[in-house]
């Protein structure tokens, strides 16, 4: 099965799975999630990564569609990792991205263009968001909050002490004409409050995907990131009168930049909801 690149730049949900532990993969996704992440790097232990490795390459080799989560670039294993998937319908989340130079070291070990999510955790990698966007080969981009709020010395599940990230993710990658880039994880694993909670910020604030961490994560998350039913009907009566010029609906002022944006819910609604809405 070939991965959709597609589907996983509109996916609302990107479930990690550990790369050791084959026998979750398919498992993973069965749960639900629009895209599987097998991780080869913070979720395997340094004696388990070779092992990691070959486990990914035997399942995306056998068809098994997902993006891997290599170790950063320049450090040991990078190489190995991007070797053991280069050829592979896979794409790659980055971590620790910092420049265009990290990006196009995964092309150069793969020998071939690669699918890239760079995921943006340290300070520098904020500040050049930009231009990682812009990166030959992104597909979307993606924020890892736990790491950044350790360097920045903040809580991880501090919203108003990561807002600035996440606002600065989202303006970068509609600059670069990406979609809206995939927050981080929620750490507590079992409160479907708090997944509920955090999707809900993040949406808000133009982050249309989040990494989870657990299976139990996956329906919450796709619940909030899909358009509710009184959001399509409003996308529709705006399409439906749209016509040129300036109308009006439900009392407020209606023109071409209101009518791109309910093109775009309809869009998303079509890909996820298939006549089940949410109200």
């Amino acid at each position: 099965m070939k991965l959709d690149l597609d589907a996983l730049s509109h996916a609302r949900s990107l479930l990690f799975v550990p790369g050791d532990r084959p026998e979750l993969f398919d498992r993973a996704v069965d749960s639900g999630a629009d895209a599987v992440v097998i991780d080869l790097e913070d979720a395997v232990a340094p004696e388990r990564k070779t092992a990691a490795r070959e486990a990914a390459r035997a399942w995306l080799g056998r068809g098994g569609p997902a993006v891997v989560r290599v170790n950063p670039a320049g450090t040991e294993g990078f190489g190995a990792d991007i070797g053991a998937v280069a050829g592979l319908a896979a794409a790659v989340v980055l971590p620790k991205c910092e420049s265009p130079a990290g990006i196009g070291r995964v092309h150069a070990e793969a020998r071939c263009p690669v699918p890239v999510i760079p995921l943006v955790e340290t300070a520098a990698g904020l500040v050049n968001a930009e231009s990682l966007c812009r990166a030959e080969g992104v597909v979307r981009a993606a924020l890892g909050t736990v790491d950044l709020a350790t360097e920045l010395g903040v809580e991880p599940d501090d919203e108003e002490a990561l807002r600035y990230a996440r606002s600065r993710l989202v303006l970068a990658s509609a600059a670069a004409g990406l979609p809206g880039p995939v927050d981080g994880v929620t750490t507590d694993l079992r409160d479907p409050v708090r997944v509920r909670g955090d999707s809900r910020r993040a949406r808000r604030l133009g982050l249309y995907a989040k990494l989870c961490v657990h299976p139990l994560q996956v329906p919450v998350v796709n619940d909030v990131m899909t358009p509710t039913a009184a959001e399509i009907t409003w996308a529709r009566e705006v399409t439906g009168r749209a016509g040129g010029g300036v109308f009006v609906v439900d009392g407020r002022m209606t023109d071409a930049p209101v009518v791109a944006r309910a093109n775009r819910v309809l869009d998303r609604s079509r890909r996820f909801t298939e006549g089940n809405t949410r109200g």
